[in-house]
């Protein structure tokens, strides 16, 4: 496993990248989180870092003079940067410092995959006598997807009243215009098709199970309003909310 320090002066963002990618999955370990860039180099100094994903813009030091210290000291930590599309040209001025991989914001979970999938090839390679294979970008990407998909469905299971394909794609650092493209061609069926399927199962689980009122749990499934709620219900099944919890 290859260290990782993350440092973003925005706790949202450094506890996101943190806990919801699967950095074991691609051979590394986050051993800790860094509010700014002061804050980083003591940890570096402090710590084995292989690897620091660093965000650009920061108060008192930024993501650059980060990269610029870390290169004038010799140090052989490997910097990605965070960087917005306006920031990318300003991005490129580390390269002089040795950064070579950047990841734009809003992070995308392809993206990451990507690039600490070659960086983790890289690392291998020197620390190895002999080449190591890289494994093919597709591979990654498949991989990634099944993943991606996975944590998805969890995630609609645990949240299925706030289920939007906009959450959905925020839990897993997707653009929502990718996400619902991999959720077709993985699962074969439409983003949306697949939550209102969840959500009549739920529904009517909860028809035969419990006592709630009708609107009670058309709230519970992601209905606000009741009528909607019963129409959806009976186009599903073919009979309404009262008449699937009488049927025998």
């Amino acid at each position: 496993m290859y260290n990782l320090l993350i440092t973003d002066d925005e706790s949202e963002i450094r506890n996101g990248l943190s806990n919801y990618f699967p950095w074991h999955e691609f051979g590394y370990q986050v051993i800790g989180q860094a509010c700014d860039g002061e804050a980083a180099l003591a940890f570096i100094e402090e710590q084995s870092v292989d690897v620091l994903l660093c965000d650009i813009r920061m108060p008192a030091l930024s993501g650059i003079e980060v990269a610029e210290r870390l290169y004038r000291q010799g140090s052989e930590v490997k910097i990605v940067l965070l960087s917005g599309f306006k920031e990318f040209e300003y991005a490129q001025l580390a390269v002089q410092y040795g950064v070579k991989r950047y990841l734009t914001k809003p992070t995308k979970y392809t993206e990451i995959a990507e690039v600490f999938g070659h960086l983790r090839s890289e690392l291998d390679n020197a620390r190895l006598p002999v080449s190591v294979p890289e494994v093919p970008s597709s591979t990654i990407d498949s991989g990634v997807a099944d993943l991606t998909i996975e944590k998805v469905k969890a995630y609609l299971q645990e949240n299925l009243s706030a289920a939007t394909l906009e959450n959905a794609a925020r839990h897993v650092f997707l653009n929502p215009f990718y996400l619902s493209k991999y959720f077709k061609a993985k699962t074969g069926e439409n983003f949306s098709d697949y939550v209102t399927k969840l959500r009549m199962h739920r529904a009517a689980e909860m028809l035969k199970t419990t006592s709630s009122k009708t609107y009670e749990i058309s709230e519970i499934v992601g209905y606000s309003n009741a009528k909607n709620f019963t129409r959806m219900f009976r186009s599903f099944y073919g009979v309404t909310p009262r008449e699937y919890r009488n049927e025998e």
